[in-house]
């Protein structure tokens, strides 16, 4: 299982994925699940990937080799706009359906993958994309300004709460690693060490790249902080005051 999040703020993209896999509570491993195209002037591009390890590793090996189509042989280096990027992730995740779902299908495995692809092209806007495993996608717009694969469920109350289009580029990191923690408290398959990757609108190139352990000194305040505000927030709470918590008068 996996942890990906992705935030199109008015100032930039914010890009965040656990690295944890496993195969059963006695088989875990660490893997990048965060994929850099970025050629610095002209685009950086962004994949997240969730689902089934090897089908994303086939994904993302097709979009680096190279996809043959109407266009000619396209990888994520060529490919005009954001747009054409998220239907050439479609089309690679057809191609490995085409070759492997049958056989999955066979050994009683679900076609699992999910992948968020981010970025920019020079000339082009900045655009974020959820991918789906037939290959069709969706937008993040100003309304719902974040995207969610894998285990989103815990992370995602806080983005409903805080996530806006007008949120400050790292307020927007802030809001990915508390999403990341609330996760990480409630499920043991997602996991550190974390990737982060910043880009700020129109640079064409990558604002940070970092990949965060448990020891990265800004995260661990993250985590103690929230843990704190929290426990304040809940015991500022009033208790209820129904009516019939209320003692009863004396006769």
């Amino acid at each position: 299982m996996t942890y990906c999040v992705g935030l199109r703020l008015n100032e930039g993209l914010v890009m965040l994925s656990d690295t944890r896999t496993n195969a059963g509570v006695d088989n875990i491993s660490t893997f990048c699940k965060m994929h850099v195209f970025e050629a610095p002037g002209d685009r950086v591009i962004t994949l997240l990937t969730a689902g089934n390890l090897a089908l994303s590793q086939s994904v993302v090996t097709l979009l680096k080799e190279g996809i043959d189509s109407e266009h000619g042989v396209e990888t994520m280096f060529n490919v005009p706009s954001m747009f054409r990027a998220a239907q050439l992730v479609g089309a690679a995740i057809r191609q490995v359906y085409k070759i492997d779902g049958e056989a999955l299908k066979e050994q009683d495995f679900s076609f699992d993958v999910s992948i968020l692809l981010g970025g920019q092209i020079k000339g082009r806007g900045m655009r974020l994309f959820q991918i789906y495993s037939a290959g069709n996608f969706i937008e993040a717009t100003n309304d719902t300004p974040f995207l969610q694969i894998g285990e989103h469920k815990y992370g995602k109350p806080i983005l409903d709460r805080a996530a806006r289009a007008e949120t400050e580029l790292y307020d927007g990191v802030k809001l990915a690693l508390v999403s990341m923690d609330s996760t990480l408290r409630s499920n043991l398959r997602v996991g550190l060490p974390i990737d982060l990757l910043v880009y700020r609108r129109d640079a064409l190139c990558i604002d940070l790249r970092r990949r965060l352990t448990e020891d990265d000194p800004y995260f661990k305040m993250i985590r103690e902080r929230w843990s704190e505000a929290l426990r304040d927030a809940y015991r500022a709470m009033p208790r209820p005051s129904w009516p019939e918590l209320q003692p009863s008068p004396k006769p």
